[in-house]
């Protein structure tokens, strides 16, 4: 089964990770999965395409200029029949609604994966509402929490066409990496806490570096860092000069080497107001990272509180600071919470159990074909 996945990609974050993940394990097995890339004329965003090209992994870039582009439709055409596709998985509103427009009329199935959607503004807002109303008419849906699957219900996407499908990763990359934020001598024999998302409102960066102010008064030398680009980068800076932490504060921008960057952390945090499964979490409990977590989304049945980390509510800038002083002060408690994480994600989160559950949504799909209709 040939899968051609289509996305409009902001950076290397969650979705981007899933379809990675999800075509290397495709192509070391029978199947084969290539990728259909936007390059947008205001923020073209290939690192997904380059990441795909150095893996050697077929992908392919779309071109797309402003916001509504009808050459966009006959590319995905093209594309579709190019590549002998059998199935079309789309991830994210812009991708759907556009493959929909471009493929409605073929005897292809379609497949969607729903991410989330953040609702941050009016614009954003009907954008989702949009993308759920045409997900009604795609063959399967899947949703990456109960929370996006009660969504589709009440936008009337049929209950018999979702699956609720967990992220996976694929585990050898974050097996025996070295420290590399080490190297900084600023960071080299600190304790490390670090934050690794997409800098926009909904990760709560903010709170992380509230909390960072109550943790510095119990732990001093303790240092932090925050991975990942977006949005609200220079909001976060000038509040790291407000909050008077800049000396043990660092932003390093998006990394290429990642497995590297959880090597560094003695603890990593997710702050998150709203989340799915993060991918981030994820790939730091591979790395043996203990997380203080805020419990949202799916993240309560990863982040086990007491188990594999420390869960807190949304928002709460002191339950986060004292689930990162606990972690900090005790170093056999880290140990123990990060082995028990690489333990559940072994078990449970693998790229290869994620693709299996997605090959079964790809059959059911090609075997109800006429629903995209």
């Amino acid at each position: 089964m040939k899968i051609l996945h289509i996305i409009s990609s902001g950076g290397m974050y969650g979705a981007e990770a899933v379809i990675l993940n999800m075509s290397r394990t495709l192509n070391e097995g029978p199947h084969s999965s290539v990728l259909g890339v936007f390059s947008n004329s205001a923020n073209p965003n290939l690192q997904l395409h380059e990441s795909a090209a150095k893996e050697g992994i077929e992908s392919h870039l779309i071109l797309c200029k402003g916001q509504i582009d009808r050459t966009v439709i006959a590319r995905i055409r093209e594309l579709a029949v190019e590549t002998g596709a059998d199935v079309v998985h789309a991830h994210g509103y812009k991708a759907d609604i556009y493959v929909y427009q471009a493929l409605r009329a073929k005897n292809i199935p379609l497949v969607s994966t729903c991410h989330t959607w953040y609702d941050n503004d009016l614009l954003v807002s009907l954008y989702g509402a949009l993308d759920r109303f045409v997900l009604r008419k795609y063959a399967r849906v899947v949703a990456v929490s109960d929370e996006v699957k009660q969504r589709l219900l009440k936008a009337g996407v049929l209950e018999e066409k979702i699956h609720l499908v967990r992220n996976g990763i694929d585990l050898r990359p974050f097996y025996g990496a070295s420290p590399s934020l080490r190297e900084d001598p600023a960071l080299g024999r600190a304790l490390i806490v670090g934050l690794v998302g997409r800098l926009a409102k909904e990760k709560g960066v903010d709170v992380f570096l509230r909390a960072a102010v109550r943790v510095l008064m119990e732990v001093p030398g303790a240092r932090f860092v925050v991975v990942g680009e977006g949005p609200e980068r220079d909001g976060l800076v000038s509040l790291i000069e407000e909050l008077g932490i800049r000396e043990s504060v660092s932003m390093v921008g998006r990394r290429d080497d990642m497995p590297s960057v959880y090597a560094s952390l003695d603890v990593m945090v997710s702050s998150s107001w709203k989340e799915g499964l993060p991918m981030a979490i994820l790939e730091g409990m591979a790395s043996r990272r203990p997380l203080v977590a805020t419990a949202v989304g799916e993240v309560p049945g990863v982040v086990q509180d007491g188990v594999t980390g420390v869960l807190v509510p949304a928002g709460d800038v002191e339950a986060i600071a004292a689930g990162i002083v606990a972690l900090l002060q005790d170093s056999a408690l880290r140990e123990r919470f990060g082995a028990a994480a690489r333990r559940l994600v072994e078990e449970e989160f693998s790229a290869e159990r994620m693709t299996d559950d997605y090959l079964r949504v790809y059959e059911e799909a090609v075997t109800s074909r006429g629903a995209t209709k």
